[in-house]
């Protein structure tokens, strides 16, 4: 099951991490899934922060920082998977 959680507000390329803008709780260790169009990507939340300090976890309205593997775009929707 996939249940929206957030859309990427930015991608830092140098670092390779997405912040994303929350509009339910995501907390480390949670298993996520990106999509733009029919681009996809899931990644387990390993690095979560928010102004750059270590977080267990965010909540609806944080813009949080998550450490990928892959490039995503901007506008990129957020999915929790389940």
């Amino acid at each position: 099951m996939e249940k929206e959680i957030g859309k990427i507000t930015h991608w830092y390329d140098k670092i390779s991490v997405a912040v994303i803008k929350l509009t339910d709780v995501l907390k480390k260790k949670d298993r996520i899934k990106i999509k733009k169009g029919a681009e996809e990507i899931e990644e387990s939340v390993d690095s979560l922060q928010i102004d750059r300090v270590d977080v267990e976890k965010g909540k609806k309205g944080d813009e949080v920082a998550v450490k990928l593997s892959q490039k995503v775009k901007e506008g990129s929707v957020v999915y929790k998977v389940e």
